[in-house]
C-alpha cells in the first residue's frame, strides 16, 4: 500500500501523524510525507520519504495578514475565523497543485492528512481515493459547514466541481487517540477509529541529565509554552509580521542590528510585551509562589529575571512526554497534543487557553474532571489554580481513570490495519 501524508501549519501536526506513518512503514507500506520544510526534521531517521513543500505557518499568517483576512490581535481569539483562514485559505490552492503533481507520480492508495490540511483532501477527491485525518485538535474543532464554503472557493479557483456535503471532509472517518468517553471533538464525527498513542514519540528519547537533580520532596509541574509568538519567532518572515502590524517603533528596532542585521526576535517581543503583557511572566511568577518544582519550556520567549523563583527551572525546550511520566501537573495552553500526552501519562492539567480550539479544550478538560481552566492571565490566577489542582486528589484520580481508558485502546498497528481495509474497499482506479 502507498500512503501519501500531507501536513500543514504547526509541527505538532507532524508529531501527531508520526506514530501512524512510522507504524505503516515498519509494516512494509510505502509512506511519502509532503510537509513544509520546517516539519521535515520530525521524520529524520524514519523509513519514510519526505518532500519539503508547502508554505510554513508564518508565511501563511503573513499572507493572510497582508490580505486582511485575519488580525494580528483578534478581538475574539477563539472565534473560528483564524483557524478557518489558516486551514482553508488561498494557500490551499497552491498546495493542491504541488501535492497533485507529487500524487500523480507516487500513485497513492490513500491520503493520510493532518486535520487542518485540506490540499490532501482535495487531491484525494480528485483521484477518487480514501482520505483520513490523523489525530488533530484544530481538525476536530473546525466547523465542517464553515470549511465547505471556503473550500468551494478553492475548488472554483482550481476548476473543480463544488460540493454540497460538509461532512465529506470525514467521508472515510478520522483517527484519534482519545477514548470515546473522553472525546474532545466539538462536532459529531462518524467513523472515528481510536488507537493507543505511544508513550514517547521520538525514538530512543532519554530523560535529560538535569532531571536527576530535580527535588522529589515536592510536586513536579511541567509547563508547555505554545504562545503564538513562540511559534512564529524562528521564522524568517517574523520581522516582517512585526514591522507590518506594529509599525514605527518595531521597524526601528528591527533595523538596529550590526551591519543591518535584525536583533534577536526575543528582544523585540520583550519590547512589545513588557511586564504583564507577556503571559509567560505571569506563569513564571505564579508558579514561583507554589510549593512545587516547575520545569518550563520558554521556546525563546523572554522572561523577566526578577520574578523567577528558586523553584523554577527554565529551558528552551523539554522532552514533555518523558517529563510527564514523573510529573504531578501539566500547565498548558490547551493544545491537543499536550492534552493527549497528559491523559496518556495520567497527569491533571491547568489550562490557560490563548486561541483557536484551546478554549474548547479547556472547557472539556473541566467537564471531564481532568483539570481546571486558569481564569485569568495573572500570576495570582496561576498560583491559585495550580495550588488547588495539586491539593485536591480528585483531579489526579480522574486523570488516572482516563489514562486507563486510553491504555485499553488498540495499538497503533491496528490503525494501520484499518487503513489497509479502507484502501481495499476503495473502487479500483
Amino acid at each position: 500500500m502507498r500512503i501519501l501524508c500531507s501536513l500543514a501549519l504547526s509541527p505538532s501536526n507532524a508529531r501527531a501523524l508520526l506514530p501512524l506513518a512510522r507504524a505503516a512503514a515498519e509494516k512494509g507500506h510505502e509512506v511519502l510525507v509532503v510537509a513544509p520544510p520546517e516539519m521535515a526534521g520530525v521524520f529524520d531517521g524514519e523509513p519514510i520519504q519526505v518532500k519539503p513543500l508547502f508554505s510554513d505557518m508564518a508565511e501563511i499568517v503573513l499572507s493572510l495578514l497582508e490580505q486582511q483576512r485575519i488580525e494580528f490581535s483578534p478581538k475574539d481569539p477563539f472565534a473560528p475565523d483564524v483557524l478557518l483562514a489558516t486551514a482553508c485559505g488561498p494557500h490551499v490552492t497552491d498546495a493542491y497543485r504541488q501535492l497533485l503533481a507529487v500524487a500523480e507520480e507516487f500513485r497513492p492508495d490513500l491520503v493520510l492528512r493532518s486535520g487542518v490540511e485540506f490540499a490532501g483532501y482535495l487531491v484525494a477527491e480528485t483521484l477518487g481515493i480514501p482520505q483520513v485525518t490523523a489525530p488533530s485538535g484544530g481538525g476536530q474543532y473546525l466547523e465542517p459547514k464553515l470549511a465547505l464554503g471556503e473550500l468551494n472557493q478553492r475548488r472554483a479557483e482550481l476548476g473543480l466541481p463544488a460540493s454540497d456535503t460538509p461532512e465529506a471532509i470525514y467521508a472515510n472517518g478520522r483517527f484519534d487517540c482519545m477514548p470515546p468517553d473522553y472525546s474532545f471533538a466539538a462536532h459529531d464525527i462518524p467513523g472515528t477509529f481510536a488507537y493507543q498513542q505511544p508513550a514517547s514519540i521520538v525514538r530512543d528519547e532519554t530523560e535529560p541529565e538535569w532531571l536527576k537533580d530535580i527535588p522529589v520532596d515536592r510536586p513536579l509541574v511541567v509547563v508547555s509554552s505554545t504562545h503564538v509568538f513562540a511559534s512564529l519567532m524562528s521564522s524568517s518572515v517574523f520581522p516582517r509580521i512585526l514591522e507590518l502590524f506594529f509599525g514605527g517603533p518595531v521597524a526601528a528596532q528591527l533595523s538596529e542590528g550590526t551591519e543591518g542585521a535584525a536583533p534577536d526576535p526575543a528582544a523585540v517581543v520583550d519590547a512589545l510585551m513588557q511586564g504583564d503583557a507577556n503571559p509567560l511572566n505571569a506563569v513564571v511568577e505564579g508558579l514561583s509562589a507554589v510549593d512545587c518544582t516547575a520545569v518550563i519550556a520558554t521556546r525563546g520567549m523572554p522572561v523577566n529575571p526578577d520574578i523567577i523563583g528558586g523553584n523554577v527551572r527554565l529551558f528552551h525546550t523539554i522532552p514533555q512526554p518523558l517529563l510527564l511520566e514523573s510529573a504531578q501537573l501539566l500547565f498548558t495552553h490547551g493544545g491537543y497534543n499536550s492534552v493527549r500526552e497528559a491523559v496518556r501519562a495520567g497527569v491533571p492539567m491547568a489550562v490557560q487557553p490563548e486561541l483557536s480550539d484551546q478554549l474548547h479544550n479547556a472547557t472539556r478538560v473541566e467537564e471531564l474532571g481532568l483539570g481546571l481552566r486558569v481564569p485569568a492571565v495573572t500570576a495570582d490566577a496561576v498560583t491559585e489554580t495550580c495550588a488547588r489542582l495539586l491539593a485536591e486528589p480528585r483531579f489526579a484520580q480522574q486523570a488516572r481513570r482516563a489514562q486507563r481508558h486510553m491504555l485499553a485502546l488498540p495499538p497503533v498497528r491496528a490503525a494501520v490495519d484499518h487503513l489497509v481495509r479502507l484502501a481495499d474497499r476503495a473502487p479500483q482506479r
